[in-house]
């Protein structure tokens, strides 16, 4: 690649990241006048969205990964990204090309933008759409960036919605019950359109069935339209509407993959009756061979170093049980960092009691919390507290400190994950150990 065009990539990229002094804001105006000025790219191929709390870039990336193992030319945008932007844009399971970022940046740059300029985050849902169009894919998979009712990319008119789970999360946006919650993650639930969920709330799965109601769209819920069971061997067994499937296995670790996978298999089943061709095979290859970057994702055997954002209290209890389940005879090391608007002392709670270590470090983002807020708590719950507040020193200093036998776990924010991935590429080795490339 010449000069000119990486030069122009990181201006692009330097342009887009100037956006987020604009900060959040919600609805959807701005983009319907961008795509609308463009032909609405959007409408030239066939969708899938997926909201909830925890688990749907695990969802949207499994189904991504079956379309695409059925022969079927399939995008995939999701957020945040780890290490580079363009792995919020994927064509078949690969992130785009730094031109094709490039491309797409002057497209949604040189169209009519309203009365307000984009945030970020619209900004990058135009051209996610727009790239789609252009290497004409035949499904998106589009992921929620907050929320889901005025959310960016509700613009889409998907064949299917998908709703992964709830727990309070972005209060500040989304509002502070549950039901509130469930109320604007239902917000991508459009008219004759089946939604699939794996909200168990009473009250908050009440609020989903009551808009599905409205708008005539069937619902699909874990533990009663669709069920799984888990077997001892690690397999597992899904029956749906019509469907049993057997011996299924998910490539994604944590137990709570499962569920996932369950409301992948319940957008599969819809799929297929609506023509889409998927074969049991398809299924089973997709699910097996989707790999989902930073979460319980394993870069080295020795140390053992564990790679997992774990940014809410849902995802932190994941890690924990994950943890205590395969590692409570080895010491672990958890590096940790967490953004400020996130349960810190609940995450702790959950997390730091299966480390007999914690090095406490912060992202470069400025919405991280500084690791000295964290001090005090993580003293109470462990002996060794070391605050590193560079996560490439802090991960440096773990891997330095620890034996073959160990375990290090880094999490608390895909933020930091995504710095600790970066370093881990750039490769300073482990000692005695090369850290495995997945």
């Amino acid at each position: 690649m010449g000069m000119v065009s990486d030069n122009s990539y990181h201006g692009c990229l330097k342009d887009m990241y100037g956006l987020h002094r604009f900060g959040i804001k919600l609805g959807l105006s701005t983009i319907r006048q961008i795509l609308s000025g463009l032909g609405n790219p959007q409408n030239a191929y066939a969708c899938v969205h997926v909201a909830g709390t925890n688990g749907k870039g695990s969802v949207a990336s499994s189904l991504a990964s079956i379309l695409n193992q059925a022969g079927y030319k399939t995008g995939l945008y999701t957020s945040p990204h780890l290490v580079h932007f363009n792995e919020r844009i994927q064509v078949n399971n690969r992130p785009i090309s730094n031109k094709s970022v490039v491309t797409s940046y002057n497209t949604i740059k040189k169209a009519h933008h309203g009365d307000r300029g984009p945030t970020f985050f619209e900004f990058a849902t135009a051209m996610a759409l727009v790239e789609f169009a252009r290497q004409r894919v035949d499904w998106a998979v589009i992921e929620t960036g907050m929320g889901g009712r005025l959310d960016a990319t509700n613009i889409v008119q998907p064949q299917l919605s998908i709703i992964t789970n709830i727990s309070l999360e972005h209060r500040e946006y989304l509002g502070n019950t549950l039901e509130q919650i469930s109320g604007e993650k239902a917000g991508i639930i459009k008219k004759r359109t089946p939604v699939i969920t794996g909200i168990r709330q009473k009250k908050a799965l009440a609020v989903v069935e009551k808009i599905a109601a409205e708008k005539s769209a069937s619902l699909l819920r874990l533990g009663k339209e669709f069920k799984v069971r888990r077997s001892p061997c690690g397999t597992f067994s899904y029956r749906g509407v019509e469907a049993v499937w057997r011996n299924l296995k998910t490539g994604l670790l944590g137990n709570h993959q499962v569920d996932n996978a369950a409301l992948v298999l319940a957008a599969c089943e819809m799929l297929q009756k609506r023509g889409v061709i998927l074969s049991l095979d398809n299924i089973q290859a997709g699910l097996l061979n989707n790999r989902w970057p930073g979460r319980l994702e394993i870069v080295s055997d020795e140390p053992r170093i564990i790679l997992d954002g774990a940014h809410n209290f849902i995802a932190a209890r994941n890690l924990a049980r994950f943890l205590s389940a395969n590692f409570s005879r080895r010491n672990i090391t958890m590096v940790i960092g967490i953004l400020d608007d996130k349960p810190y002392n609940a995450m702790l709670k959950c997390l730091l009691p299966t480390a007999n270590r914690v090095i406490l470090t912060r992202a470069k983002i400025n919405r991280a919390l500084e690791p000295e807020k964290l001090e005090a708590l993580a003293k109470r719950m462990v002996p060794q507290v070391t605050t590193i507040p560079d996560v490439k020193q802090a991960l440096e200093y773990a891997i330095e400190t620890a034996s073959p036998k160990d375990v290090i776990c880094v999490a608390g924010s895909l933020y930091v994950v995504g710095e600790a991935k970066e370093a881990l590429d750039k490769g300073f080795q482990v000692q005695g150990s090369k850290v495995k490339d997945r």
